[in-house]
């Protein structure tokens, strides 16, 4: 179908809504006239879409900027339909070479085992789990053994497999590719064949993978599925990809003051986007807020409640409040309730060698650092005197803005 196509084939309102919640804050939508056609199908018949996400079991590193894929399976779930959450334990056996320029070490199935069962319940924060259907690939590619393997090798050629950006390069460049390592994209294509996929969803790097699962299900005579990608979540520092290695990152197991008070350090700007990607809010009604903002309404209060809406759904409403109310409390110079209580030893004490006994800092020199900078207080008042020494006593200790102790000293 053509664009042209398109735009004379009569498409209902609701197929609108749908076609624009499922373009919301994507990379690509591939080919969209299929998808709207798709959509229409559904609609008109009242069978849901099948919409999968395959996820690999690797060692569990999850923040949020691994949730904005799971985000669009969840808006794609409230439309009514059905979300299938995939998670690829014979594949981790191969190990996904997408974006790589090396072989990547392939997992052991005791690794697997014990990463799968993370996965889920991870998910679950933001995927409807009634709602949910869990496969793992291991179902049907384990009993396609030898013959089978080598059957559906033969449904794609070397030269397209060189086509994609990472093998090539690395072809080019002298380096290494392994055999298995073109299973990797069959297979995961294969999962679109088993499972009758109507789109699949995934990360920018995945768009080969996608697109084979297009083809395979083409080879096996089904309908070929939709590809949708999203973009990668920029980080706290609105520079860089969210990433623990950039340390800009919010794991989504962070307890609930940390991670209310990280969404508010974000800039003005990258808020719009993390409301585009994180957001359950609907277009309109972020659009209606960011309007409030321009007509003069304080910015910190669109973010404050963007934080109490992520914070809610890792952690709870009640949280989420008291979370708020601990940033108010800091931001007033004040102590939260609860603060690690920590023992030391050796008074007259430095305060940079008391920093680091109380784990409030690395090293000494790094103490020194945090006090030039004005990051230190002992019982609220800022330390200016590197050479400060503390006599036995407890006092309650701050570096930054969210570092408390109440530190003993002996």
């Amino acid at each position: 179908m053509n664009q042209s196509a398109v735009t004379t084939t009569p498409v209902s309102d609701g197929v609108r809504q749908a076609l624009e919640i499922s373009l919301r804050g994507v990379q690509e939508l591939l080919p969209q006239d299929e998808w709207v056609k798709k959509l229409a199908r559904s609609e008109a018949t009242g069978q849901p879409l099948r919409i999968k996400l395959g996820l690999d079991p690797t060692a569990p590193d999850i923040h949020i900027g691994h949730t904005v894929v799971l985000n669009k399976m969840r808006q794609l779930q409230d439309l009514g339909h059905q979300v299938i959450f995939l998670i690829g334990d014979f594949t981790s056996l191969i190990g996904d070479p997408s974006g790589r320029n090396s072989t990547r070490p392939p997992l052991t199935p005791e690794q697997i085992k014990v990463n799968a069962e993370t996965y889920y319940k991870q998910a679950s924060m933001v995927l409807d789990p009634a709602k949910t259907e869990i496969r793992y690939n291991s179902e049907w590619s384990e009993p396609l053994g030898a013959s089978g393997m080598i059957q559906l090798a033969s449904r794609y050629t070397v030269a397209r497999m060189m086509e994609r950006d990472d093998f090539h390069k690395r072809f080019t460049t002298g380096q290494s590719i392994a055999v298995h390592e073109f299973l990797y994209p069959l297979m995961q294509g294969y999962d679109s064949v088993a499972l009758k996929s109507d789109l699949e969803l995934g990360g920018t790097d995945q768009k080969f993978n996608l697109l084979m699962g297009r083809h395979l299900q083409q080879e096996y005579g089904q309908e070929p599925q939709c590809v949708l990608t999203m973009p990668l979540l920029v980080g706290l520092d609105g520079v860089d990809k969210m990433s623990k290695s950039k340390n800009n990152y919010i794991g989504i197991a962070e307890d609930a003051n940390t991670m209310f008070a990280k969404v508010l350090s974000i800039s003005d700007t990258l808020m719009w986007d993390w409301y585009t990607l994180l957001s359950f809010k609907s277009l309109a009604d972020i659009a209606a807020l960011k309007a409030e903002i321009a007509g003069g309404r304080n910015p910190k209060d669109a973010k404050v409640m963007l934080a109490k809406e992520i914070t809610t759904r890792f952690h709870s409403a009640a949280a989420a409040d008291a979370a708020e109310q601990d940033f108010i409390n800091r931001s007033k110079g004040g102590v939260p309730d609860e603060i690690p209580e920590v023992s030391v030893s050796g008074a007259p004490l430095g305060i940079g060698a008391l920093l680091k006994q109380a784990n409030l800092a690395p090293s000494t020199s790094e103490a020194n650092r945090l006090i030039d900078g004005g990051g230190v207080r002992v019982e609220g008042s800022v330390v200016s005197d590197k050479g400060l020494k503390l006599e036995v006593g407890t006092y309650v200790v701050q570096v930054g803005k969210r570092k408390f102790a109440r530190v003993t000293l002996a």
